[in-house]
């Protein structure tokens, strides 16, 4: 049984009991969530929803929130003796999938 989910405008492809990165999300470390925008329930029988299942719930906890790699972006016009360079690193949270609801019953 596996589901998809949409977090931070992007989709994500969540096996039961699988460690995931996403885009930073709000609450503490050992709290858990519910993530309602469940797009697809896959598995012997797939269900898929017209954007979204209806009652589908994807319950995750919170294992770290942390900071990426540093992304350079380093721009240069030649023989101008110009460049400039910014840096960003971007928030994360990882998450713990423990459980994935089809809507009314637990799936396994």
């Amino acid at each position: 049984m596996f589901a998809v989910i949409r977090s931070g405008g992007k989709q994500y492809r969540l096996p039961r009991m699988n460690v995931l990165t996403v885009e930073r999300l709000d609450g503490d470390v050992g709290a858990t969530l519910k993530l309602e925008d469940v797009l697809l329930l896959g598995g012997d029988k797939p269900k898929t929803g017209a954007p979204l299942i209806a009652g589908a719930v994807v319950h995750a906890e919170i294992v770290e929130h942390g900071r990426g790699e540093k992304v350079v972006a380093f721009k240069k016009k030649r023989r101008k003796n110009t460049h400039r360079k910014r840096g960003h690193r971007q928030h994360y949270t990882k998450l713990k999938i423990t459980a994935i609801d089809g809507g009314g019953k637990e799936a396994a």
